[in-house]
């Protein structure tokens, strides 16, 4: 039986992995964009890419380390519980912060394309299972989309949105050296945090009878998308809407395409513990989304109020299980 000490030693362990994989991903992200940017390309490509991708790079390292663990149940868990906050929680929170308006873009092209890796993704995984060629289509998948968006972003980007992505963008003001540090320095955290992460939180959860998946859609989640909401608080705060939707259907993407498809081909995943109400939540959150989108082209307060009222009561449904 687990004592109280233990339980609060691995609490701290979580506590300190969550922080680990914070810091790894602004490191990798600051390092990675100075290194973009030296190298020429536009702050625009630089937040299309580098800065959309490392934001959500804990989710990858969790779901690797969890993949090789054999542990299926912590890796989708993680990827549909952050995909609902993506959702729910980063725009409910941005919305509050600041009404945030919708490009049209995002009502014809952006969100139903996530409501469509939603739906193929909860196809697939019905059977519980993901494997590797299924994760080797996802992969493609993230692939082909990154390079559509550069090459629509080069065309058709105002000078309004290439503003708010230089402004988001680290500048390179210090030495290659310096950003290879930071480069290094986020590898090598975002691997211990990951490690000391999934071995506690599963540890946790079965010291307290706890499903590993009900672990991972919540605390896992949140502690993995802390560096978008981080990020989307602060691009609300500023009226930067491109940035805070881009963050957060990009990380959606990213999470089904790049995070499943890359723990799948390390090893196929076998998660039997995530539901279909689950599942449904992920695409109830997305399908809900394009209403409250068209509604003057602006996501208000009130509805952002309504975004994490249905988080929470999702919450409320989940725990006592």
């Amino acid at each position: 039986m687990m004592t109280a000490e233990t339980t609060a030693f691995q609490l701290l362990l979580i506590l300190v992995g969550l922080a680990l994989l914070y810091f790894g991903a602004e490191g990798l992200v600051r390092g990675s964009s100075s290194i973009g940017i030296r190298l020429g390309l536009t702050p625009l490509v630089v937040g299309l890419t580098i800065v959309a991708y490392g934001t959500s790079t804990p989710e990858l390292f969790v779901g690797v380390q969890a993949a090789f663990e054999g542990k299926g149940d912590i890796v989708i868990g993680n990827v549909v519980g952050a995909n609902i906050l993506n959702i729910a929680l980063m725009l409910g929170v941005a919305a509050l912060i600041q009404p945030q308006q919708v490009k049209l873009q995002l009502i014809r092209l952006d969100v139903p394309v996530v409501t469509g890796v939603f739906i193929l993704f909860t196809f697939w995984i019905l059977d519980g299972h993901i494997s590797r060629l299924e994760g080797l289509v996802f992969f493609t998948g993230i692939a082909g989309y990154t390079v559509f968006n550069i090459l629509k972003a080069r065309k058709e980007t105002s000078q309004e949105i290439q503003r708010e992505f230089q402004d988001e963008i680290p500048q390179a003001d210090g030495n290659l050296g310096v950003d290879m540090l930071f480069i290094l320095g986020g590898f090598v955290l975002l691997a211990l945090g990951s490690s000391l992460l999934v071995d506690n939180a599963v540890a946790l959860a079965t010291s307290f009878g706890v499903s590993e998946v009900v672990v991972a859609l919540t605390i896992v989640a949140l502690g993995t998308t802390s560096p978008e909401l981080a990020t989307a608080s602060v691009a609300a705060y500023k009226k930067e809407s491109d940035i805070v939707f881009g963050n957060s259907i990009g990380s959606c993407l990213y999470n089904i395409l790049c995070v499943v498809g890359v723990s799948a081909i390390v090893a196929p995943i076998h998660a039997p513990g995530i539901s279909l109400v689950d599942l449904g939540m992920m695409i109830f959150m997305a399908v809900v989304l394009l209403p409250l989108m068209r509604t003057g082209f602006v996501l208000q307060r009130w509805e952002g109020a309504l975004l994490i009222c249905i988080y929470a009561g999702y919450l409320v449904y989940l725990w006592p299980k």
